[in-house]
């Protein structure tokens, strides 16, 4: 297995200690991994907060994330990045991974985006790993994402955890399960060999 260049995006609670554990693991495991702090340092102990926090008047619109998000891939991107991030962050890896040609591959752990009508990649990898269900992500909505992703060249493959919350691999939150969090891990490391 040839260790990958992954860029690892936080939730809405930002770059938390969840985060950093779930970097290290995938560093445990020979892979280098960026960490964008997207929140200057601002982290939220639940989901709900994390979404006050973002409501507030000075937090960063979602064009401002996506720019801090480019600048944050654009000095590693040549190498060819895998592209992952929890909820709010898997939204912008997968709107980064889709406008990069180079992209090896894409993680998206709880949260997924909309998918532009011209976008067009050459068989992208791409692992989704969602609770089921999830009020974020409800089914419809991952049913039309599915179709779109395929019609635009991906390899996608969809994992769902019955009965978990949200962000279910973040063990300081209530969502966590502790069972989905390892077998989403086992899961994500073997795609990530496969790259």
């Amino acid at each position: 297995m040839a260790p990958v260049s992954i860029i690892l995006f936080h939730s809405v609670c930002g770059l938390t200690a969840d985060v950093h554990a779930a970097a290290d693991r995938l560093r445990a495991a020979g892979h280098e991994v960026i960490t964008p702090d997207l929140f200057d340092g601002r982290t939220a102990a639940s989901v709900e907060e994390g979404m006050r926090m973002r409501e507030e008047d000075t937090a960063p619109d979602r064009d401002e994330l996506l720019k801090r998000a480019v600048k944050a891939a654009a000095p590693h991107a040549e190498k060819g990045l895998v592209y992952a991030g929890f909820s709010l962050g898997g939204s912008l890896a997968q709107t980064l991974a889709l406008a990069d040609e180079k992209a090896r591959g894409l993680v998206l752990l709880s949260g997924t985006s909309d998918i532009p009508q011209d976008a067009a990649v050459d068989d992208l990898p791409v692992q989704l790993h969602v609770g089921d269900p999830d009020a974020f992500e409800p089914h419809d909505w991952l049913t039309a994402w599915y179709l779109r992703m395929q019609r635009a060249g991906a390899d996608v493959e969809v994992h769902r955890y019955p009965a978990v919350g949200h962000l279910y691999t973040h063990a300081e939150l209530e969502d966590y399960d502790k069972d989905a969090a390892e077998r989403t891990w086992r899961t994500v490391l073997g795609f990530l060999e496969t790259l």
